[in-house]
């Protein structure tokens, strides 16, 4: 339980210090305070997904324990990025739909990636104070983390895929949901993904998380990391937009033409 109350209290110091940094963003104007709110809300992500993966890697927790802490924490997550998107496909999505700049895009996704290396090194500097036995034990091995994909390349960006469209799916979905349920509901879709997927790459499906968690362990490429967590990613979202908005109306205009040319026939008749 020790291992646990550590962990808790670094991931709470992240919460606390982001969430401070959130509110300084509300007083820089304009496109200044929404880099840092994303900046802030990145850093929060990266930070809270290191300790809870190496809390996970070492000291195994109960099933119903460790998903109870996922589900928590991506409640936390929700409510506290008031627009965050910490992902970068999200960019990537907004620029492709016109609604955003290219030059503010990738503005965007530099704050991104600046925080997840900042998360690296704060991990490391709490790690560093041996709070717990899990830290310590962490320490002695430089930090080093180890082949994350528990299947093969094609299996895991597969997994990654299918993870992003699912919760794509998720949060295009969500406003047929009560609005007080709907931060539940893709918290529930997230924690399902992570039990089911996690064995396998490790369910992140967000380039930048990936960047900061997965890409620095031994045991792959840098090209395989690219392969599996960035363009399994990209393809889950552009799947799932491609196929609601694009597939899905063509077919059923398609079909509602199909049935509507017997009803004015019919009526001709009368």
């Amino acid at each position: 339980m020790t291992d646990l109350w550590a962990s808790l209290a670094a991931v709470g110091a992240a919460v606390l210090l982001s969430e401070a940094t959130r509110r300084s963003a509300r007083l820089l104007p304009g496109a200044c305070g929404t880099y840092l709110l994303e900046a802030a809300c990145t850093f929060q992500l990266c930070c809270c997904t290191h300790e809870l993966k190496l809390l996970g890697d070492t000291a195994p927790l109960p099933p119903p324990l460790g998903l109870g802490l996922t589900y928590t924490m991506t409640v936390v997550h929700l409510l506290s990025f008031r627009g965050a998107t910490c992902n970068p496909t999200a960019a990537l999505e907004s620029v492709c739909r016109g609604t955003s700049s290219a030059r503010a895009a990738v503005a965007l996704v530099a704050c991104q990636f600046a925080s997840a290396v900042a998360a690296q090194s704060f991990a490391a500097a709490v790690w560093s104070l041996g709070l717990s036995d899990v830290h310590v034990r962490h320490q002695k091995f430089g930090f080093r983390c180890f082949d994350p994909l528990g299947g093969s390349v094609p299996e895991a960006a597969a997994v990654e895929l299918l993870c992003a469209f699912t919760v794509q799916a998720a949060a295009v979905h969500a406003h047929r949901v009560d609005e007080k349920l709907r931060v539940h509901c893709i918290a529930a879709v997230i924690t399902a993904l992570v039990h089911t997927g996690g064995s396998i790459s490790g369910a992140v499906f967000n380039p930048v998380l990936a960047f900061s968690i997965q890409f620095p362990c031994s045991g792959h490429t840098y090209l395989e990391y690219c392969f599996v967590y960035w363009l399994g990613p990209i393809l889950g979202v552009a799947s799932c937009i491609l196929l609601f908005e694009k597939i899905l109306p063509f077919l059923s205009g398609r079909n509602t033409v199909g049935l509507e040319a017997p009803v004015v026939q019919k009526q001709k008749k009368h």
